[in-house]
């Protein structure tokens, strides 16, 4: 859903896990900190293709989740997919400026 950019979608699926009251490790590992069939996480998907609301609705469920800020820097840019890439190169090759930024601003808050 991240790839697509469909923010309400991302919203609904959140509101839906808060609803059934899904246990927020299995949140954490099975969608926040997985890897799509590229070997992308959610976080890279959204830096290659935006939009930027989907990034910051990651970044403020990730801290609703409690994920270490470990867990959180390397999703946030520094973990490489199948090709090497960080979420920072797939921004930059779209030149996404305000992802950069966000990423920037981000980073900087862990």
């Amino acid at each position: 859903m991240a790839k697509r950019g469909h923010v309400e979608v991302l919203e609904k699926l959140w509101d839906w896990a808060k609803n059934l009251q899904i246990k927020p490790e299995e949140l954490r590992n099975r969608l926040w900190l997985s890897k799509d069939n590229y070997g992308e996480t959610a976080w890279q998907s959204t830096a290659r293709l935006g939009p930027v609301e989907v990034l910051e609705n990651l970044c403020d469920w990730s801290k609703a989740l409690q994920l270490k800020p470990e867990e959180l820097r390397s999703r946030l840019g520094f973990l490489n997919d199948q090709y090497g890439q960080t979420a920072w190169h797939m921004a930059a090759a779209g030149k996404h400026v305000e992802l950069i930024e966000t990423l920037w601003d981000l980073a900087k808050e862990l």
